[in-house]
C-alpha cells in the first residue's frame, strides 16, 4: 500500500510538473530517482558517503525552479544555489549525526560520527563549510555585491563556529550550535536573494 502511495504521488507530482517544461519533470525525476534508489535503498545503510549522496537531491529545487519558467537558458544563478544546497547539506546533517549517534548507530545506519568518530566528523564539517566561501562571489554579477559581501560574512561566521569545534570539549554542543547555525543560514540567505533583487522591479 505505501509503495503503491509513492508511486502513485511520484507519477502525479511528476505529470503537474510536465504542465511546465520537460526540463524541470527531468530534474525532478533525477531528484526522486537519488533519493528513493541510490540515496535511501542503495547507501543509507551501507556508506558513509549516504549524506553527500542524498544531497544531491536536496539541492534539486533551484534547478527545478529554474527550468520550470526559463528551459532553454543555462544560467549561474540556479546552479550556483545548487551548489550552495548542496555543500549546505553535509555540515546540516553531519552535526545532527552527532548529536543523534547513538539513535543512528542503533538503527545501523553508517553514519560519519559513528563509523569514524567526531574528530573526523569536525573536520568534514569545516572542509564542506569552506566550501562555500567562493559561493557569494559567482553570484556577485547577477544579484550584486551586497548580496555577495553579506553571503560572505553569513560563511565566514559559520567557518569561526566551525574551528571553536576543534577546542570546546563538549562535542555535542558544538554540534547543536552548528546545526542552530545551519537553520538560520537559509533563513537569511535565500530571503536576502529576494531582497537585494526588489530594486530591479522597479
Amino acid at each position: 500500500m505505501v509503495l503503491l502511495l509513492g508511486l502513485g504521488t511520484t507519477a502525479v507530482g511528476l505529470g503537474l510538473l510536465l504542465f511546465t517544461t520537460v526540463q524541470a519533470t527531468l530534474f525532478a525525476f533525477l531528484g526522486w530517482f537519488i533519493y528513493v534508489v541510490l540515496y535511501t535503498m542503495w547507501s543509507k545503510r551501507r556508506y558513509t558517503l549516504n549524506t553527500a549522496i542524498g544531497s544531491f537531491s536536496g539541492a534539486m529545487p533551484p534547478l527545478i525552479g529554474w527550468a520550470a519558467i526559463s528551459p532553454t537558458v543555462v544560467h549561474v544563478v540556479p546552479v550556483v544555489m545548487f551548489l550552495i544546497m548542496f555543500v549546505w547539506q553535509t555540515p546540516h546533517f553531519l552535526a545532527l549525526a552527532m548529536k543523534k549517534t547513538e539513535d543512528y548507530r542503533e538503527a545501523g545506519i553508517p553514519m560519519l560520527p559513528v563509523v569514524y568518530g567526531f574528530e573526523i566528523t569536525k573536520r568534514q564539517i569545516v572542509v564542506y563549510i569552506a566550501c562555500l566561501l567562493p559561493l557569494p562571489i559567482l553570484l556577485a554579477p547577477s544579484l550584486g555585491i551586497t548580496f555577495a559581501v553579506i553571503a560572505t560574512l553569513l560563511n565566514i561566521v559559520w567557518l569561526v563556529i566551525g574551528f571553536k569545534g576543534f577546542f570546546m570539549k563538549n562535542d555535542i554542543k558544538w554540534a547543536n550550535m552548528i546545526f542552530i547555525y545551519s537553520l538560520n543560514y537559509l533563513i537569511l540567505l535565500f530571503p536576502l536573494m529576494i531582497i537585494v533583487t526588489l530594486p530591479m522591479f522597479n
